[in-house]
């Protein structure tokens, strides 16, 4: 499997703790109360894997929201959280007084909306620092296995997971999520070269 450097492991985690920070941000103004989001691990893993670590029972729903990035490299992102986890948050931003009934039809949106923004507040970090351009498309909603999320059964072997295991605090809750970058050989060498860029600089400037 990948690995990474202890050093590009440890900036890629830096980095994405920034990204998560800007989300964190953005999610207190929508939901009206302190959220603090942090990233405790990056992972490299095949699909298979990776649905393992999500919890690939049958019964073991999970809610996902994918957006597509081009540019420095390729690579397909996918916020995920189990399916009840994703009432929770949903609740959040919408407030305790609405009927579950209307809940769940205001689920695809709203989960959308906060795929949205934690996706493109993670690559967009990446995109600053690296200073290059990464090109994303609209947010897709996803409910199912986890298998079904990552397409763990698809026809893409040699593909690798970048997994991001994300903790959500906030008052009331803590919840924990996942973020996972879908990348092939070509995309993990360029993500890993913009790593080593990134290093080179800031050992520069030291």
């Amino acid at each position: 499997m990948f690995n990474l450097s202890e050093l590009q492991h440890d900036a890629l985690v830096e980095i994405f703790n920034i990204g998560v920070g800007h989300a964190a941000r953005a999610m207190s103004e929508i939901v009206n109360e302190e959220v603090t989001m942090s990233v405790p691990s990056i992972t490299f893993l095949n699909r298979a894997e990776a649905a393992a670590m999500l919890g690939n029972k049958d019964s073991a729903r999970v809610c996902g929201v994918s957006q597509h990035y081009e540019g420095a490299f390729a690579t397909e992102a996918i916020l995920m959280f189990p399916e009840d986890k994703s009432l929770d948050i949903v609740r959040l931003m919408v407030g305790e007084a609405v009927p579950f009934k209307e809940l769940t039809e205001m689920e695809q949106e709203a989960m959308s909306e906060i795929g949205n923004i934690i996706l493109n507040a993670c690559v967009g970090t990446l995109a600053n620092i690296f200073n290059q351009e990464l090109r994303g498309s609209l947010p897709q909603y996803h409910v199912g296995t986890s298998e079904q999320i990552l397409g763990a059964s698809g026809g893409h072997a040699e593909s690798v997971v970048l997994m991001l295991h994300i903790d959500f605090i906030l008052e009331k809750h803590q919840i924990h999520g996942y973020v996972a970058f879908i990348l092939d050989l070509t995309a993990l060498h360029d993500l890993q070269a913009q790593v080593d860029r990134y290093l080179a600089n800031a050992m520069g400037r030291a």
